[in-house]
Protein backbone atom coordinates (compact mmCIF):
# COMPACT_ATOMS: atom_id res chain seq x y z
CA UNK A 1 0.00 0.00 0.00
CA UNK A 2 2.90 2.40 0.53
CA UNK A 3 3.50 2.53 -3.38
CA UNK A 4 0.05 3.57 -4.06
CA UNK A 5 -0.15 7.54 -4.16
CA UNK A 6 -3.21 8.59 -5.91
CA UNK A 7 -6.35 7.45 -4.64
CA UNK A 8 -9.49 7.80 -6.40
CA UNK A 9 -12.85 8.75 -3.77
CA UNK A 10 -15.86 8.16 -4.85
CA UNK A 11 -17.77 10.47 -2.81
CA UNK A 12 -21.76 9.91 -2.52
CA UNK A 13 -23.42 12.61 -0.44
CA UNK A 14 -26.94 13.48 0.01
CA UNK A 15 -26.69 16.74 -1.99
CA UNK A 16 -23.51 15.86 -4.60
CA UNK A 17 -21.75 13.05 -5.95
CA UNK A 18 -18.10 13.49 -6.30
CA UNK A 19 -14.53 12.09 -7.49
CA UNK A 20 -11.97 13.74 -5.90
CA UNK A 21 -8.32 12.71 -6.53
CA UNK A 22 -5.87 12.46 -3.26
CA UNK A 23 -2.58 12.74 -2.83
CA UNK A 24 -1.35 10.50 -0.50
CA UNK A 25 2.24 11.88 0.25
CA UNK A 26 0.44 15.82 0.69
CA UNK A 27 -2.80 14.45 1.76
CA UNK A 28 -4.23 16.98 -0.82
CA UNK A 29 -7.05 16.96 -3.34
CA UNK A 30 -5.56 16.76 -6.82
CA UNK A 31 -8.77 17.73 -7.99
CA UNK A 32 -12.46 16.90 -7.54
CA UNK A 33 -15.34 16.71 -9.79
CA UNK A 34 -19.07 16.52 -8.85
CA UNK A 35 -22.63 16.20 -10.15
CA UNK A 36 -25.90 16.60 -8.07
CA UNK A 37 -27.53 13.69 -6.30
CA UNK A 38 -30.91 13.38 -8.30
CA UNK A 39 -33.46 11.78 -6.70
CA UNK A 40 -35.64 9.83 -9.17
CA UNK A 41 -39.21 9.87 -8.35
CA UNK A 42 -40.00 6.53 -9.42
CA UNK A 43 -41.41 3.72 -9.95
CA UNK A 44 -41.90 2.01 -7.97
CA UNK A 45 -40.56 4.60 -5.13
CA UNK A 46 -38.44 7.78 -5.03
CA UNK A 47 -34.57 6.27 -5.58
CA UNK A 48 -31.32 7.59 -6.86
CA UNK A 49 -29.93 8.21 -10.17
CA UNK A 50 -27.64 5.19 -9.98
CA UNK A 51 -26.84 4.74 -13.57
CA UNK A 52 -26.50 8.54 -13.97
CA UNK A 53 -23.77 8.60 -11.44
CA UNK A 54 -22.25 5.55 -12.67
CA UNK A 55 -21.69 7.22 -16.05
CA UNK A 56 -20.25 10.35 -14.39
CA UNK A 57 -18.22 7.85 -12.35
CA UNK A 58 -16.44 5.80 -15.38
CA UNK A 59 -15.92 9.42 -17.36
CA UNK A 60 -14.22 11.15 -13.85
CA UNK A 61 -11.92 7.85 -13.34
CA UNK A 62 -11.09 8.06 -17.23
CA UNK A 63 -10.44 11.61 -17.12
CA UNK A 64 -8.16 11.62 -13.72
CA UNK A 65 -5.84 8.50 -14.77
CA UNK A 66 -5.10 10.09 -18.37
CA UNK A 67 -4.51 14.02 -16.70
CA UNK A 68 -2.50 12.42 -13.12
CA UNK A 69 -2.70 9.08 -13.00
CA UNK A 70 -4.80 6.92 -10.38
CA UNK A 71 -3.03 4.12 -8.62
CA UNK A 72 -6.25 3.38 -6.31
CA UNK A 73 -10.17 3.49 -5.51
CA UNK A 74 -11.79 4.21 -2.16
CA UNK A 75 -15.34 4.73 -1.65
CA UNK A 76 -17.71 6.75 0.99
CA UNK A 77 -20.91 7.30 0.86
CA UNK A 78 -23.92 8.93 2.96
CA UNK A 79 -25.26 6.24 5.54
CA UNK A 80 -29.18 5.41 6.10
CA UNK A 81 -28.83 3.47 2.21
CA UNK A 82 -29.29 -0.44 1.34
CA UNK A 83 -28.27 -2.09 -2.21
CA UNK A 84 -30.62 -5.23 -2.79
CA UNK A 85 -28.59 -7.45 -5.62
CA UNK A 86 -30.37 -10.37 -7.18
CA UNK A 87 -28.68 -13.21 -8.14
CA UNK A 88 -27.14 -12.08 -10.91
CA UNK A 89 -25.36 -9.18 -8.99
CA UNK A 90 -27.90 -6.47 -10.72
CA UNK A 91 -30.43 -4.42 -8.76
CA UNK A 92 -33.30 -6.31 -7.04
CA UNK A 93 -34.82 -3.13 -6.95
CA UNK A 94 -34.24 0.62 -6.93
CA UNK A 95 -32.18 2.18 -3.91
CA UNK A 96 -34.59 3.93 -1.81
CA UNK A 97 -34.30 7.39 -1.25
CA UNK A 98 -34.65 7.28 2.64
CA UNK A 99 -36.32 10.70 2.98
CA UNK A 100 -39.20 8.60 1.17
CA UNK A 101 -42.27 8.65 3.74
CA UNK A 102 -43.03 4.79 4.73
CA UNK A 103 -47.34 4.74 5.53
CA UNK A 104 -48.39 4.60 9.24
CA UNK A 105 -49.50 1.27 9.27
CA UNK A 106 -45.76 -0.29 8.08
CA UNK A 107 -44.58 1.91 10.97
CA UNK A 108 -46.30 0.42 13.15
CA UNK A 109 -45.84 -3.15 12.11
CA UNK A 110 -42.35 -2.28 11.48
CA UNK A 111 -42.19 -1.05 15.44
CA UNK A 112 -43.37 -3.95 16.38
CA UNK A 113 -40.38 -6.40 14.98
CA UNK A 114 -37.37 -3.58 15.70
CA UNK A 115 -35.03 -4.54 18.59
CA UNK A 116 -34.54 -1.97 21.71
CA UNK A 117 -32.04 0.92 21.50
CA UNK A 118 -30.38 -0.94 24.16
CA UNK A 119 -29.30 -3.42 21.78
CA UNK A 120 -28.67 -1.72 18.80
CA UNK A 121 -27.89 2.05 19.54
CA UNK A 122 -30.05 2.74 16.80
CA UNK A 123 -33.05 5.37 17.59
CA UNK A 124 -36.30 5.30 15.83
CA UNK A 125 -36.43 7.38 13.13
CA UNK A 126 -38.25 9.46 10.49
CA UNK A 127 -39.02 7.97 7.36
CA UNK A 128 -36.64 5.72 5.95
CA UNK A 129 -33.71 6.44 7.96
CA UNK A 130 -33.21 2.83 9.30
CA UNK A 131 -32.56 1.07 7.19
CA UNK A 132 -34.56 -1.95 9.02
CA UNK A 133 -37.49 0.14 8.18
CA UNK A 134 -36.75 0.91 4.14
CA UNK A 135 -36.10 -3.31 4.24
CA UNK A 136 -39.52 -4.27 5.39
CA UNK A 137 -41.26 -1.50 3.71
CA UNK A 138 -39.58 -2.48 0.40
CA UNK A 139 -40.43 -6.53 1.18
CA UNK A 140 -43.94 -5.29 1.52
CA UNK A 141 -44.71 -3.13 -0.96
CA UNK A 142 -43.06 -5.40 -3.66
CA UNK A 143 -43.91 -8.68 -2.68
CA UNK A 144 -41.70 -11.20 -5.29
CA UNK A 145 -39.08 -8.31 -3.62
CA UNK A 146 -37.54 -10.78 -0.73
CA UNK A 147 -37.75 -13.99 -2.98
CA UNK A 148 -35.55 -11.54 -5.93
CA UNK A 149 -32.98 -11.06 -2.93
CA UNK A 150 -29.84 -12.74 -2.76
CA UNK A 151 -27.43 -10.22 -1.33
CA UNK A 152 -27.62 -7.12 1.13
CA UNK A 153 -25.05 -4.62 0.90
CA UNK A 154 -24.17 -1.43 1.64
CA UNK A 155 -24.06 1.80 -0.34
CA UNK A 156 -20.02 2.18 -0.16
CA UNK A 157 -20.12 -1.60 -1.43
CA UNK A 158 -22.39 -1.71 -3.97
CA UNK A 159 -20.00 1.09 -6.29
CA UNK A 160 -17.09 -1.31 -5.01
CA UNK A 161 -19.21 -4.32 -6.82
CA UNK A 162 -20.15 -2.47 -9.60
CA UNK A 163 -16.35 -1.97 -9.90
CA UNK A 164 -15.14 -5.35 -8.77
CA UNK A 165 -17.24 -7.74 -8.79
CA UNK A 166 -17.11 -8.52 -4.85
CA UNK A 167 -20.00 -8.56 -2.53
CA UNK A 168 -19.54 -7.11 1.24
CA UNK A 169 -20.96 -4.89 3.67
CA UNK A 170 -18.75 -2.70 6.43
CA UNK A 171 -19.18 -2.25 9.57
CA UNK A 172 -19.35 1.37 9.59
CA UNK A 173 -22.43 1.59 7.12
CA UNK A 174 -23.92 -1.94 8.69
CA UNK A 175 -23.72 -0.13 12.04
CA UNK A 176 -25.18 3.30 11.05
CA UNK A 177 -28.87 3.59 12.80
CA UNK A 178 -29.64 0.32 10.57
CA UNK A 179 -31.41 -1.39 13.38
CA UNK A 180 -29.89 -4.30 11.90
CA UNK A 181 -25.79 -4.16 14.04
CA UNK A 182 -25.51 -4.24 17.68
CA UNK A 183 -22.69 -2.63 18.30
CA UNK A 184 -21.67 -3.42 21.99
CA UNK A 185 -21.75 -7.38 20.87
CA UNK A 186 -20.03 -6.60 17.01
CA UNK A 187 -22.40 -8.95 15.69
CA UNK A 188 -25.82 -8.41 13.38
CA UNK A 189 -28.63 -7.92 15.87
CA UNK A 190 -31.89 -9.89 16.20
CA UNK A 191 -34.02 -8.18 12.98
CA UNK A 192 -32.14 -10.14 10.50
CA UNK A 193 -34.05 -12.73 11.87
CA UNK A 194 -37.24 -10.92 12.27
CA UNK A 195 -36.95 -10.04 8.35
CA UNK A 196 -35.97 -13.49 7.34
CA UNK A 197 -32.53 -11.83 5.78
CA UNK A 198 -29.79 -13.63 7.75
CA UNK A 199 -28.49 -15.51 4.72
CA UNK A 200 -28.82 -12.34 2.37
CA UNK A 201 -26.42 -10.05 4.87
CA UNK A 202 -23.22 -9.90 2.49
CA UNK A 203 -20.10 -10.55 5.44
CA UNK A 204 -19.20 -7.47 7.45
CA UNK A 205 -15.67 -6.55 6.76
CA UNK A 206 -13.56 -3.60 8.13
CA UNK A 207 -13.42 -0.23 5.94
CA UNK A 208 -9.71 -0.69 5.08
CA UNK A 209 -9.86 -4.19 3.76
CA UNK A 210 -9.03 -4.62 -0.23
CA UNK A 211 -12.63 -5.37 -1.42
CA UNK A 212 -10.80 -6.99 -4.74
CA UNK A 213 -9.42 -5.13 -8.25
CA UNK A 214 -11.04 -4.03 -11.43
CA UNK A 215 -13.23 -5.89 -13.66
CA UNK A 216 -11.36 -6.26 -17.23
CA UNK A 217 -14.45 -3.87 -18.66
CA UNK A 218 -14.15 -1.56 -16.00
CA UNK A 219 -10.50 -1.40 -16.74
CA UNK A 220 -11.28 -1.28 -20.61
CA UNK A 221 -13.41 1.74 -20.08
CA UNK A 222 -11.63 3.73 -17.77
CA UNK A 223 -7.67 2.94 -18.68
CA UNK A 224 -7.27 1.92 -15.33
CA UNK A 225 -5.06 -0.91 -14.61
CA UNK A 226 -7.54 -4.03 -13.79
CA UNK A 227 -4.65 -4.46 -11.09
CA UNK A 228 -6.25 -1.29 -9.38
CA UNK A 229 -6.81 -2.15 -5.52
CA UNK A 230 -10.62 -0.99 -4.31
CA UNK A 231 -11.11 -0.65 -0.55
CA UNK A 232 -13.65 -2.12 0.92
CA UNK A 233 -15.15 1.45 1.73
CA UNK A 234 -17.04 3.51 4.58
CA UNK A 235 -19.66 6.00 5.74
CA UNK A 236 -18.98 9.70 4.95
CA UNK A 237 -19.04 10.51 8.69
CA UNK A 238 -16.82 7.83 9.84
CA UNK A 239 -14.71 8.96 6.73
CA UNK A 240 -14.16 12.23 8.68
CA UNK A 241 -13.49 11.01 12.25
CA UNK A 242 -10.83 8.44 10.84
CA UNK A 243 -7.61 10.85 10.34
CA UNK A 244 -8.17 12.48 13.59
CA UNK A 245 -8.28 8.26 15.15
CA UNK A 246 -5.25 7.84 13.56
CA UNK A 247 -3.78 11.54 14.83
CA UNK A 248 -5.31 12.44 17.93
CA UNK A 249 -4.87 11.35 21.74
CA UNK A 250 -7.26 11.81 24.43
CA UNK A 251 -10.65 13.26 24.38
CA UNK A 252 -11.76 15.18 21.25
CA UNK A 253 -15.08 15.38 18.82
CA UNK A 254 -15.52 15.07 15.36
CA UNK A 255 -18.30 17.61 13.71
CA UNK A 256 -18.56 16.46 9.96
CA UNK A 257 -20.59 19.07 8.02
CA UNK A 258 -22.45 18.70 5.16
CA UNK A 259 -26.89 17.51 4.63
CA UNK A 260 -26.63 16.25 7.92
CA UNK A 261 -23.99 17.44 10.69
CA UNK A 262 -22.84 14.78 12.86
CA UNK A 263 -21.41 14.82 15.75
CA UNK A 264 -18.89 11.80 17.01
CA UNK A 265 -17.19 11.68 20.72
CA UNK A 266 -14.13 10.17 21.36
CA UNK A 267 -12.96 9.67 25.04
CA UNK A 268 -15.83 11.87 26.78
CA UNK A 269 -17.48 11.32 29.78
CA UNK A 270 -20.22 8.49 30.57
CA UNK A 271 -23.57 9.70 29.43
CA UNK A 272 -27.07 8.07 29.01
CA UNK A 273 -27.67 8.63 25.21
CA UNK A 274 -31.35 9.81 24.54
CA UNK A 275 -32.84 8.19 21.12
CA UNK A 276 -35.76 11.26 21.49
CA UNK A 277 -33.10 13.62 20.90
CA UNK A 278 -31.47 12.12 17.62
CA UNK A 279 -28.10 10.51 19.63
CA UNK A 280 -27.28 7.23 18.64
CA UNK A 281 -24.09 4.87 18.30
CA UNK A 282 -21.60 5.04 15.23
CA UNK A 283 -19.45 2.18 14.24
CA UNK A 284 -16.09 3.58 13.71
CA UNK A 285 -13.86 2.17 11.32
CA UNK A 286 -11.60 0.20 13.57
CA UNK A 287 -14.91 -1.47 14.71
CA UNK A 288 -15.19 0.88 18.27
CA UNK A 289 -18.55 2.84 19.28
CA UNK A 290 -18.87 6.03 19.16
CA UNK A 291 -21.02 8.19 20.93
CA UNK A 292 -23.07 10.52 18.35
CA UNK A 293 -25.45 12.92 17.80
CA UNK A 294 -27.05 14.76 14.46
CA UNK A 295 -29.55 16.73 13.08
CA UNK A 296 -29.89 18.16 9.34
CA UNK A 297 -27.57 21.43 9.37
CA UNK A 298 -26.71 21.73 5.99
CA UNK A 299 -30.63 21.47 4.79
CA UNK A 300 -31.33 23.72 7.26
CA UNK A 301 -29.10 26.50 6.52
CA UNK A 302 -30.44 25.89 2.86
CA UNK A 303 -34.20 26.57 3.86
CA UNK A 304 -32.93 29.92 5.90
CA UNK A 305 -30.83 31.36 3.15
CA UNK A 306 -33.18 30.15 0.18
CA UNK A 307 -30.57 30.16 -2.01
CA UNK A 308 -29.35 33.48 -1.46
CA UNK A 309 -25.55 34.06 -0.91
CA UNK A 310 -24.01 33.97 2.61
CA UNK A 311 -23.02 37.78 2.93
CA UNK A 312 -21.80 38.82 6.22
CA UNK A 313 -19.57 40.95 8.52
CA UNK A 314 -18.66 41.69 12.24
CA UNK A 315 -21.18 44.79 11.74
CA UNK A 316 -23.93 42.60 11.46
CA UNK A 317 -22.43 40.12 14.14
CA UNK A 318 -22.56 42.58 16.49
CA UNK A 319 -26.13 43.84 15.34
CA UNK A 320 -27.70 40.30 15.70
CA UNK A 321 -25.88 40.42 19.47
CA UNK A 322 -26.97 43.32 20.32
CA UNK A 323 -30.40 42.87 19.15
CA UNK A 324 -30.65 39.31 20.74
CA UNK A 325 -32.00 38.19 17.48
CA UNK A 326 -31.87 34.36 17.52
CA UNK A 327 -33.26 31.62 15.29
CA UNK A 328 -34.20 28.79 17.72
CA UNK A 329 -35.43 24.93 16.80
CA UNK A 330 -35.80 23.49 14.87
CA UNK A 331 -35.85 23.88 11.15
CA UNK A 332 -35.77 20.68 9.97
CA UNK A 333 -38.23 19.27 13.24
CA UNK A 334 -38.17 16.09 12.05
CA UNK A 335 -34.71 14.67 13.10
CA UNK A 336 -32.17 16.85 15.82
CA UNK A 337 -32.09 16.97 18.84
CA UNK A 338 -35.45 19.57 19.21
CA UNK A 339 -37.80 17.31 17.40
CA UNK A 340 -41.45 18.35 17.38
CA UNK A 341 -40.18 21.95 18.23
CA UNK A 342 -41.09 23.87 15.56
CA UNK A 343 -39.03 26.75 14.36
CA UNK A 344 -39.11 30.53 15.32
CA UNK A 345 -36.99 34.01 15.55
CA UNK A 346 -36.82 35.45 18.64
CA UNK A 347 -37.04 39.47 17.09
CA UNK A 348 -38.06 40.11 13.61
CA UNK A 349 -37.04 38.03 11.48
CA UNK A 350 -34.24 39.40 9.33
CA UNK A 351 -34.61 39.53 4.96
CA UNK A 352 -34.04 36.97 2.92
CA UNK A 353 -30.46 37.67 1.68
CA UNK A 354 -29.34 39.91 4.31
CA UNK A 355 -25.95 39.89 6.65
CA UNK A 356 -28.36 39.49 9.74
CA UNK A 357 -30.00 36.45 8.76
CA UNK A 358 -26.43 34.64 7.14
CA UNK A 359 -25.35 35.58 11.01
CA UNK A 360 -28.48 34.22 12.99
CA UNK A 361 -28.47 30.98 11.07
CA UNK A 362 -24.79 30.30 11.57
CA UNK A 363 -25.30 30.96 15.23
CA UNK A 364 -28.33 28.44 14.81
CA UNK A 365 -26.36 26.07 13.44
CA UNK A 366 -23.66 26.60 16.29
CA UNK A 367 -25.62 26.58 19.23
CA UNK A 368 -27.50 23.17 17.66
CA UNK A 369 -23.87 21.78 17.52
CA UNK A 370 -23.21 22.69 20.58
CA UNK A 371 -26.10 20.92 22.14
CA UNK A 372 -25.51 17.58 20.10
CA UNK A 373 -21.82 17.63 22.05
CA UNK A 374 -23.30 17.87 25.57
CA UNK A 375 -26.00 15.46 24.64
CA UNK A 376 -22.63 12.83 23.61
CA UNK A 377 -20.21 13.81 26.41
CA UNK A 378 -17.93 15.68 24.53
CA UNK A 379 -14.82 16.51 26.23
CA UNK A 380 -11.31 18.01 24.64
CA UNK A 381 -11.29 20.01 21.36
CA UNK A 382 -13.93 20.10 18.64
CA UNK A 383 -12.73 19.70 15.19
CA UNK A 384 -15.07 21.27 12.55
CA UNK A 385 -14.79 19.38 8.70
CA UNK A 386 -16.74 20.21 5.45
CA UNK A 387 -18.38 23.12 4.49
CA UNK A 388 -18.93 24.66 7.76
CA UNK A 389 -15.04 24.45 8.71
CA UNK A 390 -15.16 27.82 7.06
CA UNK A 391 -17.54 29.73 8.50
CA UNK A 392 -16.14 31.99 11.34
CA UNK A 393 -18.96 33.04 12.11
CA UNK A 394 -20.18 29.57 13.17
CA UNK A 395 -17.16 28.48 14.49
CA UNK A 396 -16.87 31.88 16.38
CA UNK A 397 -19.79 30.76 18.19
CA UNK A 398 -19.31 27.37 18.71
CA UNK A 399 -16.24 28.16 20.58
CA UNK A 400 -17.87 30.52 22.94
CA UNK A 401 -20.18 27.99 23.62
CA UNK A 402 -18.27 25.04 24.83
CA UNK A 403 -15.99 26.73 25.86
CA UNK A 404 -13.18 24.78 24.22
CA UNK A 405 -10.92 24.83 21.69
CA UNK A 406 -12.34 24.49 18.49
CA UNK A 407 -10.05 23.21 15.23
CA UNK A 408 -11.28 23.84 11.67
CA UNK A 409 -10.02 21.23 8.84
CA UNK A 410 -8.13 22.92 5.83
CA UNK A 411 -9.16 20.62 3.24
CA UNK A 412 -12.07 20.66 1.05
CA UNK A 413 -13.98 17.78 1.96
CA UNK A 414 -12.75 15.79 5.22
CA UNK A 415 -14.54 12.47 3.94
CA UNK A 416 -12.43 12.41 0.72
CA UNK A 417 -9.22 12.43 2.94
CA UNK A 418 -10.71 9.90 5.26
CA UNK A 419 -11.58 7.41 2.59
CA UNK A 420 -8.00 8.00 0.96
CA UNK A 421 -6.78 7.18 4.18
CA UNK A 422 -7.88 3.72 3.83
CA UNK A 423 -5.10 2.69 2.15
CA UNK A 424 -2.45 4.12 4.67
CA UNK A 425 -0.46 7.50 4.73
CA UNK A 426 -1.28 8.72 7.80
CA UNK A 427 2.62 10.30 8.02
CA UNK A 428 0.89 12.89 6.29
CA UNK A 429 -1.24 14.26 8.56
CA UNK A 430 -1.24 17.45 9.62
CA UNK A 431 -2.87 18.73 12.64
CA UNK A 432 -6.10 21.32 11.78
CA UNK A 433 -5.64 24.32 12.49
CA UNK A 434 -6.78 25.96 15.93
CA UNK A 435 -9.82 28.81 15.74
CA UNK A 436 -8.77 31.91 17.72
CA UNK A 437 -11.68 33.35 19.03
CA UNK A 438 -12.60 36.57 17.31
CA UNK A 439 -14.96 39.31 19.40
CA UNK A 440 -16.12 39.67 22.71
CA UNK A 441 -16.61 35.96 24.80
CA UNK A 442 -18.65 37.27 27.10
CA UNK A 443 -21.02 38.70 24.31
CA UNK A 444 -20.91 35.19 22.81
CA UNK A 445 -21.36 33.23 25.71
CA UNK A 446 -24.13 35.49 27.07
CA UNK A 447 -25.87 34.83 23.77
CA UNK A 448 -25.32 31.32 23.73
CA UNK A 449 -27.35 30.93 27.10
CA UNK A 450 -29.87 32.98 26.08
CA UNK A 451 -30.14 30.79 23.41
CA UNK A 452 -30.23 27.40 25.42
CA UNK A 453 -33.14 29.17 27.70
CA UNK A 454 -35.35 30.08 24.95
CA UNK A 455 -34.33 26.87 22.92
CA UNK A 456 -35.42 24.89 25.70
Amino acid sequence: MTALRHIAVIDIGKTNAKLALVDLETLTEIAVLTRPNIVRQGPPWPHFDTEGHWVFLLNALKTFHRDHRVDAISITTHGASVVLLDRHGDLAAPILDYEHPIPDTLTAQYDAIRPPFEVTGSPRLADGLNVGAQLHYQFATDPDLHARTAHIIGYPQYWGHRLTGEIANDVTSIGCHTDLWAPRSACLSGLVDALDIRDKIAPVRKSNDILGTLLPQIADATGLSQDTPVVCGIHDSNASLYPHLLSQSGAFSVVSTGTWVIVMSMGGNAVTLDQTRDTLINVNALGDSVPSARFMGGREFEVIMDGCDFTADDTHAQTVRDQDLMLLPAVAPDTGPFQGQQMAWHGAAPPKGSGLRAIAVSYYLAMMTDTCLRLTGAQGPTIVEGPFSSNRHFLNMLRAATGRPVLHSTSVTGTSIGAALLFGGSDALKPPAEFTLQGGQPELAAYAESWRQRAG
